[in-house]
């Protein structure tokens, strides 16, 4: 996926996200530090890498942004050390090995994009050996979601005979499609539970698939499944798109269901989730 220049600044404007960023790579950089940075849109983390000392930064990026950013690292007078090279960082190569890495591919969930497959590519090709890498680990989690308003929005086109016509072949596709919540989730029904914890240092595939049970503790109505992640970007330094903290650009993600489902205190549920 390709954003646009006013996109990447959304990006850099969501001050929680870019201020612990900023934080882990004030933490991983020092005067001898090659960095690479990995969809660098605009470069506001190959800039920052250089103001923090860096001796070297190669930032990647396929899209046309690259070129806002090489004039953005003139301007700053950071031109000298920012190498720009514009492809997928999986067919880039380096002239030398990188100490430190900063990706943020995620999107809603860090399964989405390239981001697994180009964080393992690099830490094979591109990378030293004990290289900081910036996301260091993502968890996962999910709960059901009692989220009317967003299930009505997207599905109640689909759930009325409009002008007498059947309409529900497009409510199925709907309702399989996932959407970003937005701020309008809801409440939660169930207390989260992790679904899964990706260890960049170690990962290696996207694959991702686990069931997750629980024992409904009241009654309510769920709409769809929620998710999203707790990231750990440094020592100390975390960022969560969890529901109740600070909105964050990313949003959660909601699964909506086929139908909505009343559950009753003891009620068992199970959902699986396999991307």
């Amino acid at each position: 996926m390709m954003y646009s220049i006013s996109g990447y600044g959304r990006m850099i404007a969501d001050r929680v996200r870019t201020d612990a960023y900023a934080r882990a790579l004030r933490q991983a950089v020092n005067s001898e530090s090659v960095v690479l940075d990995i969809g660098t849109g605009t470069g506001i983390f190959a800039m920052l890498a250089c103001r923090f000392g860096a001796r070297k930064v190669y930032a990647v990026e396929p899209g046309d942004a690259i070129e806002v950013a090489r004039r953005l690292a003139a301007d700053n007078g950071f031109a000298d050390r920012i190498e720009f090279i514009q492809a997928l960082s999986t067919d880039a190569a380096l002239p030398e090995r990188a100490d430190v890495v900063i990706s943020d591919l995620r999107g809603a969930l860090p399964l989405f994009q390239h981001h697994i497959r180009s964080i393992a590519d690099a830490r094979r090709r591109l990378l030293a050996p004990g290289a900081t890498l910036i996301p260091q680990k993502d968890v996962l989690w999910l709960s059901l979601a009692e989220a009317g308003e967003l299930y009505r929005r997207h599905l109640t086109p689909y759930d009325e005979a409009a002008y007498g016509l059947d309409m529900s072949a497009a409510r199925e596709v709907v309702a399989n499609t996932w959407r970003t919540a937005g701020g309008k989730l809801g409440q939660l029904l169930l207390p989260p539970r992790c679904w899964a914890t990706l260890d960049y240092a170690t990962i290696e595939s996207p694959n991702v698939g686990a069931e997750v049970r629980w024992t409904a503790e009241r009654e309510g109505t769920a709409h769809g499944v929620a998710a999203w992640f707790d990231a750990v970007l440094g020592e100390g330094v975390t960022l969560s798109n969890a529901p109740g903290g600070p909105e964050l650009i990313y949003g959660q993600s909601f699964f909506p269901l086929l139908r909505p489902v009343e559950l009753a205190a003891g009620d068992g549920v199970a959902v699986r989730l396999c991307a």
